[in-house]
């Protein structure tokens, strides 16, 4: 999936314009437009500025990663990656149980 339509996924799944985020940016609609249609690429400094106001992450946007992780989720893991490692391994586990559990629930 190209940026143009993973730009366009996220700002209709998040109920906004082409003119809103433009807005956002400090540019025009048209420019929104000529980024979903992968006939124009941001700056990075503005691809950083569009990921943050669609609450997804630029690796998300830019196609490096399938995964759209929601800032709750990610300050989370921000939050567990500061943890040492006992603390973080404990972590681990109770999100593995879980992981485990849903995996059984789910074949039954």
């Amino acid at each position: 999936m190209s940026f143009g339509s993973r730009l366009l996924e996220a700002r209709k799944k998040r109920g906004l314009s082409q003119g809103e985020l433009a807005d956002y940016l400090g540019t025009k609609g048209p420019a929104i437009g000529r980024y979903e249609r992968d006939e124009m690429k941001p700056s990075i400094e503005v691809a950083a500025k569009m990921a943050d106001y669609l609450e997804v992450s630029l690796d998300y946007l830019v196609g490096k990663t399938d995964i759209e992780v929601d800032p709750k989720t990610a300050k989370r893991i921000l939050e567990v990656s500061k943890f040492n490692e006992e603390d973080r391994e404990h972590v681990y586990s109770v999100i593995d149980a879980f992981i485990a559990k849903r995996k059984i629930q789910s074949i039954t």
